[in-house]
């Protein structure tokens, strides 16, 4: 007989259905685990073999032969631990055949016999969901497999001992409880942000429409600290965005406790990040940073102090929304749909305006260091805005009236309004949510301006030889201006405004 238990395999957040065959026959005692395995999967042998011990279990003397098929898809992680034991303990008449076949199964054994945490249950819940069957998994990943529907069958135990019991009738495992993110304790406020305006308006306007947004000036002048408080800005999450973030995380094992993602992700990775941290890959095709962000914000800090090749790899996902990890054994796609928020000196001395404090190389320093930025990076960057150094008289002026919750009002007003406008809109299949989302014809119908807001368009267009990119995201954020102001048409003066925020390429 032939016991086989279902379980899966990850390429990206996509899943595949994995069986797991077990035989036990005559011949020279082996134990051999066969379907293109890797090492962790290898080693599966012993984890199982001493958690069948800690229960009392003895493998009989025969030759055990585990096949995973298909066998020409690679078989990756621990979680493969508790289908191989399952599929041992069928085979051995400990489990009845007919109720594993109603189920799919991952987790990682302890030599004790405990089911310890695996990464990916989520989007695993949602395949055994689709095909209609239950799931197993830990007790800890219990809270993130309950997510994938109220109707799917869900076994959490804490040890394979407790699971054998459930099925023997001598114990009832009950159906885990959905767990989410805990509210964070305080978030940063704008209302601690002194002076800079100009800088908040902008902070703003990136929110509400979920634009790039790049900002430069000296060192201290509160960059880090206007990027900090965007997150406390941003809606939280709905329903659908949460599970796609969740799933990412999940694929990557870092959903803490099994807790369901409800607020935007806000990843700041350092700058010595290489193109694998950062974009993903490695040898197992993990998410990279700007994919754990996705509809959220990446926050990139002194930004050209980043390889070049790692901003270069950015290009594509910040167009297309997704990020292609391809490898000789794997080619894998993440959702990568971030907000791109950077900061940068304008010099490497950082005190280009700053005659007394710049160095003796002003202004040429500047243009050598702006130029570690290549021209197509900047051209994805909505929002280019100074932010000069703060004065003294105003760190001694008191708080600002308005802080974060204020600002946030208007911003989820902006984005209701855009919700309602893209409600019936997909183009090409993906969901557009934000006017940063809106593209080709749609973008034209939504964000066309009035007559002398085109001709303004058209003007600054051909003095500041603006690229097709630039005169559309000139366009999507003459929208998003629109919508915080309430009006339903473009103006003349959104234009201007959106114009104030594009930058001017030296020499022009």
């Amino acid at each position: 007989m032939v016991a086989r238990v279902r379980t899966v395999a990850f390429q990206g957040i996509e899943v595949m259905d994995i069986d797991v065959q077990v035989q036990m026959s005559s011949g020279v005692v082996a134990f051999t685990v066969v379907g293109l395995p890797d090492k962790a999967v290898g080693e599966s042998r012993e984890r199982v073999r001493a958690a069948l011990h800690a229960l009392g279990l003895s493998l009989p003397a025969k030759r055990i032969t585990v096949n995973m098929a298909p066998a020409d898809v690679l078989k990756e992680g621990s979680h493969f631990d508790l289908p191989i034991a399952l599929g041992l303990l069928t085979a051995m008449g400990v489990l009845p055949d007919e109720e594993m076949a109603r189920y799919v199964a991952l987790g990682e054994l302890a030599l004790d016999g405990a089911l310890t945490p695996v990464a990916g249950v989520l989007p695993a819940a949602i395949n055994a969901q689709a095909n209609e069957r239950g799931l197993i998994c830990p007790a800890a990943c219990g809270g993130e497999a309950v997510w994938a529907g109220e109707d799917l069958d869900v076994l959490a135990p804490p040890t394979l001992l407790a699971l054998i019991n459930h099925f023997k009738g001598s114990q009832v495992l009950t159906r885990p409880k959905p767990r989410m993110q805990e509210e964070p304790a305080q978030q940063p406020c704008l209302r601690d942000v002194k002076g800079n305006e100009t800088a908040k308006r902008a902070v703003e306007v990136a929110a509400a429409g979920n634009h790039n947004l790049l900002m430069i000036g000296p060192p201290g002048s509160g960059k880090s600290m206007l990027a900090a408080r965007l997150p406390g800005l941003l809606p939280p999450l709905d329903p659908a965005e949460a599970l796609e973030v969740s799933m990412i995380h999940s694929v990557a094992g870092l959903l803490e406790e099994g807790r369901l993602i409800r607020h935007r992700p806000y990843r700041s990775p350092h700058q010595s990040a290489s193109l694998p941290a950062l974009v993903g890959g490695g040898t197992r095709g993990k998410p990279g940073e700007i994919s754990l962000a996705h509809q959220g914000v990446l926050f990139l800090d002194e930004l050209p102090e980043f390889p070049r090749q790692v901003l270069e790899a950015l290009r594509q996902p910040l167009e297309t929304g997704k990020a292609v990890v391809s490898r000789v054994n794997a080619h894998v796609t993440y959702p990568a749909r971030v907000q791109l928020v950077a900061a940068m000196n304008p010099c490497r001395c950082g005190h280009l305006d700053d005659a007394a404090l710049a160095c003796g190389r002003a202004p040429k320093c500047a243009a050598d260091y702006q130029s570690k930025i290549s021209g197509p990076l900047f051209d994805r960057i909505d929002l280019h805005i100074d932010v000069p150094a703060v004065s003294p008289a105003d760190l001694s002026l008191p708080p600002p009236a308005e802080g974060s919750a204020e600002v946030a009002a208007r911003v989820a007003v902006a984005r209701a309004v855009q919700a309602e406008r893209y409600a019936a809109v997909s183009p090409g299949g993906r969901p557009v949510r934000t006017n940063a989302d809106a593209d080709g014809e749609l973008l034209e119908r939504v964000a066309a301006p009035d007559q002398p807001g085109r001709a303004l368009l058209t003007e600054a267009a051909e003095r500041l030889k603006l690229s097709a990119r630039g005169y559309h995201r000139v366009m999507r954020v003459a929208r998003t201006l629109a919508d915080l102001e309430g009006t339903t048409g473009v103006r003349r003066m959104h234009v201007a405004e959106a114009l104030s925020y594009r930058r001017i390429a030296p020499g022009r």
